[in-house]
């Protein structure tokens, strides 16, 4: 299964682990590859969160540069915000308290820290909300105005019993993969480039999930100084690609 495959990419390697869900069925990884899929319509790929103004700004110029900031924002960021309150949403969508789910929301939605990446999470969560209303998805937070990406992701992830730490590591591997599409349209990397990232970066991604699980509700909410300046200064950029 997917878990069992990254936690032995992460033997022997030092990195903290998370032991594959017992309760992870196979129907249960198939939604969970349906919802961490670049194809699911929700319109992902049209979002960089300041990736793309520290291309063009020649802050990152290279592969290994792109490998550092990402593993960067991971550790010292996701690690410590939104990886913990997806944590936190999956349970209260999963006990079915809906006053506890919109709190998590909100909170999530306080700690962003520039208007793009405001807009892109309740965007996208928007657009999930809208899908699965479509798909007669029953849900808690469709009445939430607004709403958060990682509500409506955790929210389904529940709703298929997708384990929360799993539904935890497919959104984070979801995020790491659109930041190298992002990467791939913006600099002269390659797809053999892309592959050696994500052979570098994927033992990491259980570590950080399992340090989110001991993150604290008064831990919760990192500044990352240069994720956040250069998510602003995209709002700017002459020329873009990219919403964010």
């Amino acid at each position: 299964m997917l878990v069992t495959a990254i936690n032995q990419a992460t033997a022997g390697v030092g990195e903290p682990g998370i032991q594959a869900a017992p309760g992870l069925t196979d129907l249960a990884l198939l939604q969970l590859l349906r919802l961490v899929s670049p194809s699911l319509p929700i319109g992902g790929f049209a979002w960089s969160q300041g990736l793309e103004y520290a291309i063009d700004s020649g802050v990152l110029t290279g592969a290994e540069q792109i490998g550092n900031w990402l593993e960067g924002v991971m550790r010292n960021n996701l690690t410590h915000l939104d990886l913990p309150l997806i944590l936190r949403l999956h349970q209260a969508a999963e006990d079915g308290e809906r006053a506890k789910l919109e709190h998590w929301n909100d909170f999530i939605l306080a700690c962003r820290e520039t208007h793009e990446l405001y807009q892109e999470d309740i965007q996208l969560g928007a657009a999930l909300y809208r899908l699965l209303a479509s798909l007669d998805s029953p849900t808690l937070g469709s009445g939430f105005r607004p709403v958060s990406m990682l509500c409506g992701f955790a929210e389904t992830g529940a709703g298929h019993n997708i384990p929360a730490e799993t539904c935890a590591l497919g959104w984070l591997w979801s995020w790491l993969e659109n930041q190298l599409t992002v990467a791939s349209k913006t600099l002269p990397l390659g797809q053999t480039d892309v592959q050696k990232l994500l052979q570098r970066l994927i033992p990491a991604l259980p570590g950080c999930v399992a340090v989110a699980k001991g993150v604290a509700d008064e831990d919760l909410g990192t500044s990352f100084p240069g994720f956040t300046m250069n998510s602003a200064w995209h709002e700017t950029q002459y020329s873009r690609l990219f919403r964010s």
